[in-house]
């Protein structure tokens, strides 16, 4: 393993990377490839990669520890559309609850940000009330073939 000065180095840089980046698009590989690049180390050697994880990992545990900031859930809040938001999956995804042409619809739909104002991208989907019902029904299969998936047993 490198020294330490080296490994506070790099520490350094994957935290100024991660808190920079939108956890919904990075993955290891991609802090690993920009650290090395700003370093100019190859951080793909074993242990190396396997600092990197840690480091990423801490970062992440620590992430979830931290609170989230309280919601006012009595104030509804309004999209720029005037769609309900219901929750906010992520900072570009969310879920909303619409009248289109007369019918309620349930959408789970990615945003983006444009000339100040925030835009539903074509990448979601908008379900009718029926289709919601049916969704939610499944909810606990879907939970129980995630755990499935997780334990290997699928």
């Amino acid at each position: 393993m490198e020294d330490a000065e080296t490994k506070e180095r790099i520490e350094e840089t994957v935290r100024t990377i991660l808190e920079g980046s939108n956890m919904d698009e990075m993955t290891e590989s991609k802090i690993r490839k920009q650290a090395s690049t700003h370093l100019g180390l190859d951080l793909s050697q074993p242990p190396l990669k396997a600092f990197v994880k840690q480091v990423v990992q801490a970062f992440l545990d620590e992430k979830q520890r931290q609170p989230e900031p309280e919601e006012d859930h009595n104030k509804p809040e309004y999209d720029d559309d005037g769609d309900l938001i219901i929750c906010k999956l992520s900072e570009r995804r969310r879920v909303t609850v619409q009248d289109f042409r007369g019918k309620t619809l349930v959408s789970i739909r990615e945003y983006y940000r444009k000339d100040g104002k925030e835009l539903p991208t074509s990448k979601g989907i908008s379900l009718t009330e029926e289709q919601w019902s049916a969704f939610k029904k499944n909810v606990p299969a879907i939970e129980k073939a995630i755990k499935k998936m997780q334990s290997g047993n699928i």
